[in-house]
């Protein structure tokens, strides 16, 4: 008897985790799908889930992509299918020119591992510059016309 109500435990607790935590492919809500599908006609994304907020309780879905053979780019949607961010990969010369500078006299060029274009939902556009210095990850945050605005250290 002791056995039978291990295992049933077992059996509930796995398929508890299971719902809680996505493994594999993740499949959105058919409102995120349609969204991006309609901003991004052609594209095939590889889906990932992301959970943000205070309290971790809201949920993202991030659509990886290529833009074209070289670049990458992210679509970022809640659970709604509401639009909340993308960011593209670009080459250094699209860096606005007060941001270029900044980075060469600051950074040598090979602390330079990415850099993003990021655009939120209300349309605000900012510079990310992936750097790396002393075995540890930094964003480096520009707005739209380069000016620096802020460092942050990353995972």
């Amino acid at each position: 008897m002791k056995n039978l109500l291990f295992s049933i435990a077992f059996l509930y607790s796995s398929f508890l985790m299971a719902q809680i935590m996505p493994t594999g492919i993740i499949t959105p809500p058919e409102k995120v799908v349609y969204t991006f599908q309609k901003e991004y006609p052609g594209k095939t994304p590889e889906w990932s889930i992301k959970y943000v907020g205070d309290d971790d309780d809201e949920i993202r879905y991030e659509a990886k992509f290529k833009t074209n053979s070289i670049s990458e780019a992210l679509a970022v949607y809640d659970n709604l299918g509401v639009f909340k961010a993308f960011e593209s990969q670009i080459p250094l010369s699209q860096l606005p020119p007060k941001a270029q500078v900044y980075l060469k006299k600051n950074y040598p060029a090979k602390a330079i591992k990415e850099i993003a274009v990021v655009v939120d939902d209300k349309n605000k556009t900012t510079y990310e510059v992936g750097i790396q210095k002393d075995s540890k990850f930094y964003d480096v945050v520009f707005d739209k016309n380069g000016g620096f605005d802020v460092i942050v250290e990353k995972d």
